[in-house]
Parts: C-alpha cells; sequence; structure tokens
C-alpha cells in the first residue's frame, strides 16, 4: 500500500462541477494526487474553511490526532477562503445560522447574501474573512505542533486560488497581499507551497469550473491533483515515513 496523505482543506477540496461530493470521489484532486503516487488521501476539510479551522481542527478532533499516526504527508490545502471579503465579521456572519426562530433566519440570510456583493464591491474587498497575519500565524501554529508530534512528517501547502464569483461582486483585492506573506512564511518555514493560481487560474477565470465562480470543474480538480503529485513524489521515492 502506498502513502497515506492526510488533507486538510476548504470546499475547493471536496467541490466539483455541480457542487459538494464525498470525500472518496476519485474525480477530486487530493484522490487524483493520491492515486498519482500509488497512495491514498484522506480528507478533512469544511465549507469556507480557513487557516483557523485547521488548527482548531488539529487541536480539537480526535479522529485527526488518530490520523496523525499513519499519515506519510500532510497537505495544508487552505488559505483561499481567508482572502474573500466579508462585509460581516466572521462571528456576525457565522452566527446567522443559529438565529432563531427559523423564518427569521431564512429572511435574515437571503437578505445577507443578496447584499454580500454590492458590500463587497463598496467595501474594495474589506473586512477580509481572515487578515493575512492570522493566516500566516495559525498556519505557524499547525506545522510547529505537526512538527513536535511527528519531526519527520513531509508538510506541503498551497498558495490562494483565484475566482470570479459573483456571490462576492468578483473582488479578490485581498489576494495580492495574502500571496507574498504565505510565499515568505513558505520559504521561512520549509513547506512547499504549490501555486493555485498558476494551475487553475485559467480554468476559474474563463468560466470552465463551477458556474458560482470558485470551485473546479473536474479538469481543474486533474490538474491540481497532478501538480500536487510532483510536489509529493520525493516521499513516494523514498517510502514511507509513517
Amino acid at each position: 500500500m502506498g502513502p497515506r496523505l492526510l488533507v486538510f482543506g476548504d470546499s475547493l477540496s471536496f467541490h466539483g462541477p455541480e457542487g459538494p461530493c464525498a470525500a472518496d470521489e476519485p474525480r477530486l484532486w487530493p484522490n487524483v494526487a493520491a492515486a498519482a503516487v500509488g497512495g491514498t488521501a484522506e480528507l478533512v476539510a469544511g465549507i469556507g474553511w480557513t487557516a483557523r479551522d485547521v488548527w482548531w481542527s488539529l487541536t480539537g478532533d480526535p479522529r485527526v490526532w488518530a490520523d496523525l499516526h499513519h499519515a506519510d504527508a500532510v497537505v495544508l490545502a487552505i488559505g483561499s477562503m481567508d482572502t474573500l471579503p466579508s462585509p460581516l465579521p466572521t462571528y456576525l456572519r457565522s452566527g446567522l445560522k443559529y438565529l432563531r426562530p427559523d423564518p427569521l433566519r431564512r429572511v435574515v440570510r437571503k437578505a445577507y447574501l443578496a447584499a454580500q456583493p454590492r458590500l463587497s464591491v463598496a467595501f474594495r474587498g474589506r473586512p477580509r474573512v481572515l487578515p493575512v497575519k492570522l493566516t500566516v500565524q495559525y498556519l505557524d501554529n499547525a506545522v510547529e505542533a505537526l512538527r513536535v508530534l511527528r519531526p519527520e512528517l513531509p508538510i506541503f501547502g498551497m498558495l490562494p486560488s483565484v475566482h470570479r464569483a459573483a456571490a462576492y461582486g468578483g473582488v479578490h483585492t485581498a489576494r495580492p497581499a495574502a500571496e507574498a506573506a504565505m510565499r515568505a512564511w513558505g520559504e521561512r518555514a520549509g513547506v512547499p507551497l504549490l501555486d493555485l493560481k498558476e494551475v487553475v487560474g485559467e480554468h476559474v477565470l474563463s468560466g470552465a469550473g463551477n458556474p458560482d465562480g470558485m470551485h473546479w470543474g473536474w479538469a481543474g480538480h486533474a490538474a491540481v491533483g497532478r501538480a500536487m503529485s510532483v510536489l509529493l513524489a520525493p516521499v513516494a521515492a523514498r517510502g514511507h515515513v509513517g
């Protein structure tokens, strides 16, 4: 049996051209990457996940603790959602789902989703879901913790993807600064990073991906999976570390 990949991700890891898929869908990029190096992938992900959610998962999910015993490499496929506009502070936006009664929640959520594109444009993408300083801080915390637990464990990451999503008014002003900060972090932390813009940018911006303008079609997943497998190849070549 080949190497086992433990992938932490956001919805880009499990949304296909028509919506979310089960984690074992072979066309999703984590499974494409794992298959290319003769291994398997375990996906830990959620809609809208940021670097902060990965840290919370590492510190609070006992299933993750168990997976870490058997992983041969970890991929922190995170950071893209951190860069999105968030006209409402995250704690308020995330709290909408707790509103009661149900009719009130639906009305408020519908109103916010209708206003979000206009507010994203009006505020020029500010505030963002997670400031880049915190993205880097949580990534640092995650890598430090992983290296304490498993010093020999290879760790990989990704630079933020691009989008043309109408839900955010096509605004993505936070991405350039986030990319620069994450590149610097990757070099400092010794974490190889896959450049998603280079791999899947044309796929997304040309409209070939999911109609929402953010998630990928199967061709995008295949391209990302192949590109990630190139980074992972040395892990597979030298055998399992788990």
